[in-house]
């Protein structure tokens, strides 16, 4: 170490560099030594305020590799979590999958009385509507392997935005559903929440699908079940 080194050291100091800058500039010279040589050195306001810029920079650096580094391991656990749920569903039986239809019907089926001329009618069809092509799917496995529904007795309806194409969407939800494309009556087009700046765009990509069977005993039997879950909590 030579007086070079110090008189060098003591000139980056003065600029407002750090103890981490000047080591490396300096090195194999420690912090410790740069600590002795500079214990003394009065900073302008100018130097100081030089420091406090690169010292909250760095801060700023670290805060963000921090943040970033937090992220990584939060979706690996999230990721992780998902793995392990999962992994605790397996060979859905008869009675759950029918527990399952009923929650979906109970959740996102159409439930209220029929009426005609404000009197309220017996007859009723099954009527489910969702965007989700997994949560239909799963709903007509149920009808069609518990309940012995022709797939051919399914009738669908799409909702599509302005942005959509009808015949892309029809053969998305026919190819998903496995209801053929005959089946599905008059398509619908809404303006979508996202032209009113109130929905991300695209976030329903497939639009949105109505599964109807016509079958009231069928209707009244979900009922049924929807009424045992509620008894059974």
């Amino acid at each position: 170490m030579t007086r070079v080194d110090k008189q060098k050291a003591l000139r980056l100091r003065l600029q407002g560099k750090t103890y981490t800058d000047i080591q490396k500039e300096l090195a194999p010279i420690s912090k410790a030594t740069l600590s002795l040589w500079l214990k003394d050195v009065v900073l302008s306001q100018e130097a100081k305020n030089v420091l406090s810029s690169r010292t909250k920079e760095k801060s700023l650096a670290g805060m963000s590799r921090w943040s970033k580094m937090q992220t990584v391991i939060a979706r690996k656990n999230v990721k992780n979590i998902k793995n392990t749920a999962a992994r605790d569903i397996k060979n859905i039986s008869d009675r759950e999958l029918i527990i399952l239809a009923a929650a979906l019907y109970w959740a996102e089926g159409y439930k209220r009385p029929r009426k005609n001329h404000g009197r309220e009618i017996v007859s009723h069809d099954i009527s489910l509507t969702n965007s989700d092509p997994k949560l239909a799917m799963a709903f007509l496995k149920c009808m069609t392997r518990i309940c012995k529904i022709d797939i051919s007795h399914v009738k669908a309806n799409i909702r599509i935005f302005e942005h959509m194409n009808e015949n892309t969407a029809v053969e998305y939800w026919s190819s998903q559903l496995g209801i053929p494309k005959g089946n599905f009556t008059k398509t619908y087009v809404g303006l979508s929440k996202s032209s009113m700046g109130k929905r991300p765009f695209n976030r329903l990509p497939h639009g949105i699908v109505q599964i109807r069977i016509d079958n009231t005993d069928l209707f009244y039997k979900i009922m049924g079940w929807i009424e045992g879950i509620k008894k059974n909590l």
